[in-house]
């Protein structure tokens, strides 16, 4: 279906589409070597920076990505990722900025536990109303996305955490060095000049957060618990699991990941707020792609690694600066992505439909033939 979209808008193959897509993700990279004369048996430079951008996106998509998929084991749609990212790109960046001197790998601990700390607590709000007055999490999320979004606007436009010398457009102040963390890729494009957003070390983190995920899910009481709760509620409660102090944990797990998704940009390569990524509209809007990574890999570890590393593929790769427009119209390759995750979760979700048609046509099919009963 992402081919025919393809075919419909462009007039061209969408199979060389795809493949261009694929390079312009740096995915191309493996299994070749990077030369600047990209020669039948090598890869050109950019490669190398496609794929380290490729991969600093999976590492966001990761967390909100089991942002959603917590709360989705507990029988809740956690919709707030965005909310939750920017409380913690704000507690990151108000640390980075303020505790200049400390030993770096203190200071940059320090930043992740206070983003991871400020998602949960602003998830955990959405969790307490359910568990206490059944407010709905799908609406509750919602209001205090909006409520992030104006509130660090302020803090960066005339608020506190604003740079005095950043000039006409609002911006807040760049975390100290030792506030940053490590790169660990950032081989040089040409002729000795690096990247500017080399690979940090929050890849690492990311694929830690999936094994624990795996680890708490699978193998501890509070997986247990929180399966059952999303499975059934009220037998849940019946066996002696208390479900209100499920839906508070789980809203505040899956918040957790999704502040320290916003700390992992902040520290890694960001370094500093500003209204691309406090717009309700911005940079922040990644977490929502979240819901589609939770969808498309069944809440499992497995499922959203894969569909992490899809996505973030596809955002790289149709990034006008990637995307050759002989193939595909610079104008239209961000939507191009936009598109494809759309039918990914239209036909992710249409298993539901089609299940619930067969079984209603298995009901209404009259049994003939000797014996048989209505």
């Amino acid at each position: 279906m992402g081919g025919l979209v393809v075919l419909v808008i462009s007039h061209k193959n969408p199979l060389e589409t795809y493949r261009e897509i694929f390079n312009g993700s740096g995915l191309n990279w493996f299994g070749s070597f990077c030369s600047s004369s990209g020669t039948a048996t090598s890869i050109p430079c950019t490669a190398t920076s496609n794929l380290q951008q490729t991969l600093i996106q999976f590492t966001v998509l990761v967390l909100t990505g089991l942002a959603v998929a917590f709360a989705f084991r507990c029988g809740m749609f956690n919709i707030g990722g965005q909310g939750q990212y920017i409380a913690g790109t704000v507690a990151a960046i108000w640390l980075g900025t303020s505790l200049s001197g400390l030993p770096a790998p203190i200071h940059v601990l320090l930043c992740i536990a206070a983003a991871t700390l400020a998602g949960a607590l602003w998830a955990g709000i959405a969790g307490f109303l359910k568990a206490t007055v059944g407010a709905h999490e799908v609406i509750t999320t919602i209001m205090l996305n909006y409520i992030a979004i104006w509130g660090a606007t302020y803090l960066i436009n005339g608020g506190p955490l604003q740079d005095p010398n950043g000039g006409a457009a609002p911006i807040s102040r760049q975390i100290d060095p030792g506030a940053q963390l490590p790169v660990i890729w950032d081989q040089d494009l040409n002729g000795g000049i690096h990247l500017p957003q080399g690979l940090h070390m929050g890849v690492f983190i990311a694929l830690g957060a999936l094994v624990l995920y795996w680890a708490v899910i699978n193998r501890t009481t509070l997986g247990y618990s929180v399966r059952a709760v999303g499975f059934n509620p009220e037998a849940a409660r019946y066996g002696g699991i208390s479900v209100s102090r499920n839906y508070f944990l789980a809203m505040a797990i899956s918040g957790a990941f999704a502040g320290l998704a916003g700390s992992m940009d902040i520290l890694g390569w960001v370094h500093r707020l500003d209204t691309t990524y406090t717009s309700a509209t911005g940079y922040s809007q990644i977490a929502f792609i979240g819901i589609a990574v939770a969808l498309l890999g069944r809440n499992t570890a497995v499922g959203v690694f894969l569909a992490a590393m899809l996505f973030a593929a596809l955002k790289t790769g149709t990034s006008t600066r990637n995307l050759d427009p002989n193939v595909f119209r610079p104008e239209l390759a961000n939507n191009l992505t936009q598109l494809i995750q759309g039918l990914i979760v239209l036909f992710v979700g249409a298993d539901v439909l089609i299940l619930y048609l067969w079984t209603k046509g298995k009901k209404l099919r009259l049994p003939t033939g000797r014996g048989s009963r209505i």
